[in-house]
C-alpha cells in the first residue's frame, strides 16, 4: 500500500510554501499520495470551523500530516480562530512530543517539548471578582513518556540530556524532575542534568554549543525553542515535528502565515522544506531522502537567498534551486 500524506495548505503564504513542498516530494517520493484538506481561516470561511470533521478524519487515517502556516488578521479577535483548530488537532492525534532542531555552525541541538499538557491545556477562566486564571497540570505518565522520548533521541545523538524545569518554585516542575530521575536508570548510557528554565535561557543565549537534547514542558519549550531558532537563523528557517506513540505525526514550519507578503511570490520555503525533511525521516521512514533534502535546502540558502535573507530570489527561484540540487544528487 502506498503512503498517504494529509496536506493542510493553511493561510496567506501557506499555499505558496506548501506547493514547493509538494513539488519536492514529487521528486523525492513520487509514490507518496498527497491530499489537500481544508484547515485554518479558509476552513472557517467555508465550514465555520478551523478543523472540519472530514479534515480531522483524513489526518487520523494518514501516514503523516504536512501543515503549512495558519492564521489571518480577519480572525484575530474572532470567537472562532484558526489557532484553535491547531490545538485540537494536536490533542486529537495525541502528538505529545514536539521536536525542534536548531543547527548553525557548531550549534547542533534538539529541543523536545511536551505538547499536549501543561498551562496551555489546563483549566482556565475568570472568577466573580475579576481574577483571571490559567492552570498548569501534569500527570506523571505525561512526564514519563516525554522523558523517555528525550532519552531515546539523546541516544541517537551526543548522549546528553538536559531536563529543564522550575523546580525551585513550581510543584509541577518538582514532579517533572522526580519522574525524569525515575526514568534515567533505564538509560544509563545517557548523561542527564537538570537546569532551571531561567538559567537555560541564559545558557542558550550565551553558550548554546553545550546542549545536545533539551527536554521540557509545554510553555518552557515554546519559549526556549524560539530562542534556539533565533540563535541559528531565525524563525523563518525553523522546522518542527510533533510525534505520538502511534498514528501520524504533524510536520510544520515554525514561522507564521505572513499576510504582509502573501501573494507576492517572495516567501522563503526553507522552514516548510526542512519540516518536509523531518516528515520524510520521522513520518515516512525515509532518512536518506530526508538527508538529501536537508543538503539541498542548505545549498539553496547560500546560493539562492530570498529577500528575508538579503537576496532577491523568489519563492519559485528557491524551489527551482532545491529541485535542481536534488536532481544533480
Amino acid at each position: 500500500m502506498s503512503l498517504r500524506v494529509a496536506c493542510l495548505p493553511g493561510d496567506c503564504i501557506g499555499p505558496e510554501v506548501m506547493a514547493v513542498a509538494q513539488r519536492v516530494l514529487g521528486v523525492l517520493a513520487p509514490d507518496v499520495e498527497l491530499e489537500d484538506h481544508l484547515f485554518g481561516a479558509e476552513a472557517i470561511r467555508q465550514r465555520g470551523d478551523s478543523l472540519p470533521p472530514e479534515t480531522l478524519e483524513a489526518c487520523r487515517s494518514a501516514d503523516a500530516v504536512l501543515k503549512a502556516p495558519i492564521g489571518h488578521p480577519e480572525f484575530d479577535a474572532a470567537d472562532v480562530r484558526p489557532e484553535q483548530g491547531m490545538l485540537r488537532l494536536r490533542a486529537e492525534l495525541d502528538v505529545y512530543a514536539n521536536l525542534r532542531p536548531a543547527r548553525e555552525g557548531e550549534i547542533d541541538l534538539l529541543i523536545v517539548r511536551e505538547l499536549v499538557g501543561g498551562l496551555y491545556f489546563g483549566e482556565r477562566g475568570v472568577r466573580d471578582d475579576g481574577t483571571v486564571f490559567d492552570t498548569c497540570e501534569y500527570h506523571p505518565s505525561q512526564v514519563e513518556r516525554i522523558a523517555r522520548r528525550g532519552f531515546e533521541l539523546a541516544r541517537t545523538r551526543g548522549g546528553k540530556l538536559t531536563s529543564v524545569d522550575k523546580a525551585n518554585v513550581l510543584e509541577t516542575s518538582r514532579l517533572w524532575r522526580r519522574v525524569v530521575h525515575e526514568v534515567a536508570p533505564d538509560y544509563a548510557d545517557v548523561e542527564v542534568e537538570d537546569m532551571l528554565v531561567d538559567n537555560a535561557a541564559m545558557q542558550l543565549a550565551s553558550s548554546p554549543k553545550q546542549f545536545d537534547v533539551i527536554v521540557t514542558e509545554n510553555m518552557f519549550g515554546d519559549i526556549l525553542s524560539d530562542l534556539a531558532a533565533a540563535m541559528t537563523g531565525g524563525l523563518g528557517l525553523a522546522p518542527s515535528a510533533s510525534l505520538g506513540d502511534s498514528g501520524p505525526g504533524i510536520f510544520e514550519p515554525v514561522h507564521g502565515s505572513a499576510p504582509d507578503i502573501a501573494g507576492r511570490g517572495i516567501a522563503n520555503p526553507a522552514g516548510m522544506l526542512r519540516s518536509t525533511a523531518l516528515m520524510l525521516e520521522h513520518g515516512l521512514g525515509r532518512p536518506a531522502e530526508a538527508a538529501a533534502l536537508e543538503a539541498a535546502v542548505e545549498t539553496a540558502l547560500v546560493n539562492t537567498p530570498t529577500p528575508d535573507l538579503g537576496g532577491r530570489a523568489t519563492t519559485s527561484d528557491a524551489s527551482d534551486a532545491v529541485v535542481a540540487s536534488l536532481e544533480r544528487a
